[in-house]
């Protein structure tokens, strides 16, 4: 059990120092990007 203790003390200090900007993440990019997906399906739908 302690090399399980020692794995996950380990990745939660990865995760920690991640400083990656997802997509998904709220904020005005994620507000952007969906207005921008809104949009194309907007367009597609004119062509189509």
């Amino acid at each position: 059990m302690k090399t399980n203790m020692r794995f996950i003390k380990s990745i939660t200090e990865a995760a920690a120092q991640s400083d990656t900007v997802l997509p998904w993440t709220r904020g005005r990019r994620r507000t952007e990007f969906i207005a921008r997906r809104a949009e194309a399906l907007k367009s597609a739908r004119k062509a189509g």
